[in-house]
């Protein structure tokens, strides 16, 4: 355990392809409205973990599951990253890489504040979400118990850090984009492609190349 930054940032990724259909929503769906809805424009999780997530009780808000939150992590270059960049995970369905994903950034504090306003509920795993040992927190007092070392490691070859590197920040239902404080993409093309789907809103989040948060 160690101290946490004095303004944690979170980070939902997805493909580029879906950035239009969260802009009309106004801001991100949870997985389970998501796939009530017939599922994302181009999905990039592992069949098996979101069925698992939707089966997944969050114990410090009986009756609600994994799926029923927005997943960030604490963390850009995730290890789901690194899965979708090796795209060799035999569960894996999505086989297009790193380069078409970006990085919705987030400041946890702003977002905690946001959902305290409005009755939303909130939580964050000490490890990945959607494995069955799983523990959960909704006080920020105890985002000490976070490994933050594991979080901030580049190399995450050892089991304990790469448990702690994949702790997901968790927002019931809804995160508005409004939240959504920086984009990062991996090249040109793509911010390319996100600032026009942005020009057609009135959203005008930064958008920025930076290849630090890619493999």
């Amino acid at each position: 355990m160690s101290a946490p930054p004095p303004e944690p940032k979170v980070y939902h990724i997805t493909h580029v392809r879906n950035l239009r259909g969260i802009l009309d929503a106004k801001g991100l769906l949870s997985d389970a409205r998501i796939t009530a809805q017939g599922g994302p424009n181009r999905g990039i999780g592992m069949p098996m973990i979101k069925q698992r997530r939707l089966e997944l009780e969050v114990p410090c808000h009986p009756g609600t599951v994994v799926a029923d939150y927005v997943p960030f992590y604490f963390c850009p270059r995730s290890v789901m990253l690194y899965v979708l960049h090796c795209g060799n995970n035999p569960e894996l369905r999505y086989r297009g890489g790193q380069d078409p994903i970006i990085h919705l950034e987030g400041d946890l504090h702003r977002i905690v504040q946001w959902a305290g306003t409005n009755g939303v509920q909130w939580a964050f795993s000490l490890s990945n979400a959607g494995a069955r040992h799983a523990e959960f927190r909704c006080n920020l007092d105890d985002l000490c118990e976070l490994n933050w070392e594991a979080i901030n490691a580049t190399d995450f070859r050892d089991q304990d850090l790469k448990e702690g590197k994949q702790a997901e920040f968790l927002v019931h239902g809804f995160v508005p984009f409004d939240l959504i404080v920086r984009i990062g993409v991996k090249s040109r093309e793509v911010q390319a492609e996100v600032l026009r789907e942005l020009a057609q809103t009135r959203y005008s989040s930064p958008v920025d190349v930076i290849p630090g948060w890619y493999y």
